[in-house]
């Protein structure tokens, strides 16, 4: 008896683990030919055409929160890397400075829905809908205001993120209302 795990097949047969995942593999790889590039089952696959990849916003779910905010039936929070957060505390972009390069902002937008456990009418999360990055670096995104721009829309039914726009400046010319801000909507709240 060999000691390399197996698994059944669909035929009733017995695949070895190696087996197994080279045909994973290429499920996936199926998956993804068939789709184009435009999903993924890994959020940290996908990118925006031409630009930035979710995967260069690795750990956002654990950055600190700069604020929330609603716009229409979402609700919003705007979270930073350190490196923007330490700006934001030395006072940017308030006192006419910029963000240093390496700066990464995500903004997490949700369905909103009433929260049937409040004992007060409470507005919170319910589904998620979109996530938006942007990063600082002058050298890439020097005709963007130095910033670079990606949105990945959510689609729960199959859990997968799907990048939206044309590249890594789609969000530049709505940011170019705050250009005095560095770019910038969300101040940094008192806390």
């Amino acid at each position: 008896m060999s000691d390399t795990p197996t698994f059944p097949t669909a035929g009733g047969a017995l695949a070895t683990s190696a087996a197994a995942g080279a045909a994973v593999a290429f499920g996936l790889a199926v998956f993804i030919a068939l789709a184009g590039t435009a999903v993924s089952a890994d959020k940290y696959a996908v990118q925006v055409p031409n630009g930035l990849a979710f995967s260069e916003f690795r750990g956002f779910e654990d950055w600190a929160t700069v604020a929330v905010s609603q716009s229409g039936d979402l609700i919003e929070v705007i979270v930073a890397n350190p490196v923007a957060i330490e700006a934001y505390r030395s006072g940017v972009p308030g006192n006419g400075k910029p963000f240093p390069d390496g700066s990464k902002m995500a903004k997490i937008h949700w369905n909103a829905k009433k929260s049937a456990e409040a004992p007060s009418p409470t507005t919170v999360p319910d589904t998620l809908h979109d996530i938006d990055f942007m990063v600082r670096d002058s050298k890439r995104f020097a005709n963007t205001g130095n910033w670079g721009y990606a949105e990945f829309d959510y689609e729960p039914a199959s859990d997968t993120f799907k990048p939206l726009g044309t590249g890594a400046g789609c969000g530049y010319e709505c940011h170019t209302i705050v250009k005095a801000k560095d770019y910038v909507f969300t101040a940094y709240g008192k806390r």
